[in-house]
């Protein structure tokens, strides 16, 4: 597979098998002089209902402390060299995958895909998504 200059990897800070394969990944397709943007969406509450179960500020903190966990997460398994952006995003995964794809414009998403239940057979319902919509090309890693 050909260097790309940009690559997009969506990762789940709470599961490895979402980043561990798929970085490796990135990293091989990046290049010596790419850059990574690596993204975790940090979901929304949905039903309206559902936040009144929250205190106020829950999302705002939430959104905080996932960009710690990110920064950590990218000093501890990014090497130095490597030029890398951490974003934090909110709302429905795979929107916000394409919206981020739609911004920053990769050559191509790196990302991992769970082991299918029947209802979703070949790719994971977020994966399969993005596979379906990105502006650009995916590269779905089994986990």
């Amino acid at each position: 597979m050909p260097t790309s200059r940009t690559v997009l990897l969506p990762i789940d800070l709470s599961d490895a098998n979402s980043w561990q394969k798929p970085l490796a990944e990135a990293l091989a397709i990046l290049g010596a002089n790419g850059v990574l943007h690596v993204v975790s969406v940090l979901p929304d509450f949905g039903l309206s209902q559902v936040s009144g179960f929250f205190r106020k500020d829950f999302e705002r903190d939430a959104l905080k402390a996932m960009g710690k966990s990110l920064k950590d997460w990218v000093a501890e398994n990014v090497p130095d060299a490597v030029e890398v952006h951490p974003h934090i995003l909110h709302g429905t995964i795979y929107d916000e995958i394409l919206r981020a794809a739609d911004k920053l414009k990769p050559d191509v998403i790196v990302m991992a895909s769970h082991r299918p239940e029947l209802k979703d057979y070949l790719l994971g319902p977020n994966a399969a998504r993005v596979v379906r919509h990105a502006p650009c090309s995916v590269y779905v890693v089994r986990g």
